[in-house]
């Protein structure tokens, strides 16, 4: 922060019954008010440099000898600016900086101290503080370019605010290298010492302006294509941090405590850094896509703010993990918004329909099964949702096309849990629930594990024995087969054409298709046959024998 130093009398002002005095020798002629303050002052200081109590003291009729009253109600800034600009004309010291430049300058220009009223005048010494200090300076840029913006807006008739916002951009866009003025930056873990200025040094001052500014700077900085998209993606996240209290936040706040002022306030900045997300799909982080959208539940956003959101994560899927899918369904942290998810997911297989070249078909194959065990691990968190019928779990599990899920452990796990969390259940909704897991794609853990799980239909238990005999028989010396297919077998065009013949078929069809394909071996006719051997205690007798 820059000062600079003006007059070199010491401070002789003094306050007693509230009243602000200057202590001399010269009887008080002049008694001016500001505000609940009296100011007991001379003449001869401040007439030749204010032009305003000039006009004032020439237009007020008074008995030679006595002080002359004048009310000063008006001056922007109040009694501090004031006595800046009274301390300036009696030549007493004062520090002009960031903080009392916009205060010192409103109110010299109110009481016109300018240059043809005296040479070398208060608002000439403030100009050049300006130019010289002000506008070189980063952290003096900001803190006088939110002081004038709260105190005039886009009105700016002291010309401070768009000089401000050009030093302000023009320091943004200069390299790293080059920053040679203090920052803040508080990153955890981060030394300057050690790493050197940051790409993103400038975003943390800059997220304390009003949002109005904040934006218009975002926006010049982007049109000069300077910037990569991550970083102005990373401003966004700052300022979204600061302004926003997080989903915790709110859920700890009480419906009294809050006011209508709040989400109002909340809604306008959460829809405007939604507005300024660059297009580029790395420019913000899904979590932090997925933030904003809990945070659109709690301030009232927008319909288009919400589906704008939902696209976008849906766009960068892969990125997340199971907690940041937890979406409330309303102001309810316990409850969960399955449709919204669903939604995500479903604009992430939109991606799979349109053409793309080989690169990018085998990192969207990569993509589609890191989605497959998030999604899974999604079903577990929620599986656990007392309230959650087995008809939208059903749904929610079949949502994702089969051939994402590598393993069936995850989805095993979720099933698992949720007839553990529901034993009101019917056979048939069991028999419903566990005909989704394919018995081949489990691994060895699993598949033990759901061997001696009584938790499963009987006919999922002959299934597994199946699987196991298999690997047994199969692999020789102890080893089993493999029977998950491998990365390069997953074909995006086989993902998306599941994706469609599931959508054509309807839940129901889609269920059929893939009932048909997860145990085409044994056959329906065996696996009948061994069920009645398992109730008669054959199978078991004949399993101990081998």
């Amino acid at each position: 922060m820059k000062y600079m130093k003006l007059g070199i009398k010491p401070d002789t002002f003094y306050t007693g019954e509230a009243t602000r005095s200057v202590l001399s020798d010269v009887p008080t002629d002049l008694i001016i008010h500001v505000n609940s303050t009296k100011y007991l002052l001379h003449k001869f200081p401040l007439l030749p440099k204010c032009g305003f109590i000039q006009r004032l003291c020439s237009d007020t009729d008074t008995d030679a000898g006595q002080a002359i009253p004048v009310a000063l109600h008006d001056v922007p800034g109040g009694e501090e600016a004031f006595e800046l600009c009274a301390k300036f004309c009696y030549g007493i010291t004062i520090n002009l900086s960031a903080h009392n430049f916009v205060a010192a300058l409103s109110a010299a220009k109110f009481l016109r101290m300018t240059e043809s009223v005296a040479k070398g005048n208060f608002i000439a010494k403030l100009e050049y503080f300006f130019e010289s200090c002000v506008l070189q300076g980063w952290k003096d840029s900001i803190m006088v370019l939110q002081s004038m913006w709260r105190q005039s807006g886009w009105s700016d008739e002291h010309r401070i605010v768009q000089p401000c916002m050009d030093s302000v951009i023009e320091k943004i866009l200069i390299h790293p290298s080059q920053v040679t003025w203090s920052y803040t930056y508080t990153r955890p873990g981060y030394k300057k010492q050690r790493h050197g200025v940051p790409k993103d040094w400038w975003t943390e001052d800059v997220s304390d302006l009003d949002l109005d500014l904040f934006r218009s700077i975002i926006s010049t900085v982007r049109s000069t294509k300077k910037l990569p998209s991550a970083l102005v993606g990373e401003a966004l996240h700052v300022y979204a941090c600061r302004h926003i209290p997080s989903p915790l936040d709110f859920q700890a706040q009480s419906s009294v405590a809050r006011t209508d002022e709040a989400p109002s306030k909340h809604r306008r900045v959460l829809e405007a850094i939604v507005s300024m997300i660059p297009t580029e799909t790395a420019s913000v982080s899904g979590s932090f896509l997925l933030r904003l959208l809990k945070l659109t539940i709690y301030v009232g956003a927008s319909p288009s703010t919400k589906a704008e959101l939902v696209r976008r994560s849906g766009r960068q899927l892969d990125e997340v993990t199971a907690s940041d899918l937890l979406l409330p369904a309303g102001t309810n942290a316990q409850s969960h918004d399955t449709g919204m998810v669903k939604a995500i997911l479903e604009s992430f297989l939109l991606q799979l329909r349109r053409p793309m070249p080989r690169e990018e078909t085998e990192r969207m194959t990569m993509s589609v099964t890191k989605v497959g065990r998030t999604y899974d691990s999604y079903l577990r968190i929620i599986a656990s949702d007392g309230g959650l019928p087995a008809s939208e779990f059903i749904k929610l599990a079949e949502s994702l096309p089969q051939v994402s899920r590598e393993q069936h452990d995850g989805l095993y796990e979720a099933i698992d849990t949720y007839l553990k969390e529901h034993p009101e259940l019917s056979k048939a909704e069991r028999k419903r629930l566990c005909r989704m897991i394919d018995c081949r794609k489990l691994s060895p853990e699993a598949l033990a594990d759901a061997i001696a799980n009584d938790q499963l239909p009987l006919r999922t238990i002959v299934q597994l024995l199946f699987v196991e005999q298999e690997r047994v028989g199969g692999g020789g010396g102890g080893q089993h087969a493999p029977v998950i297919s491998s990365k390069n077998e997953i074909s995006v065009a086989k993902i998306a054409q599941d994706e469609v013949t599931s959508s054509r078929n309807g839940p129901e069809g889609g269920h059929r298709a893939e009932k048909t394909k997860v145990v085409p071996s044994p056959s329906e006719s065996k696996i009948a046959e061994e069920e009645r051997n398992v109730k008669a205690g054959g199978l078991a007798t004949k399993h101990k024998t081998k």
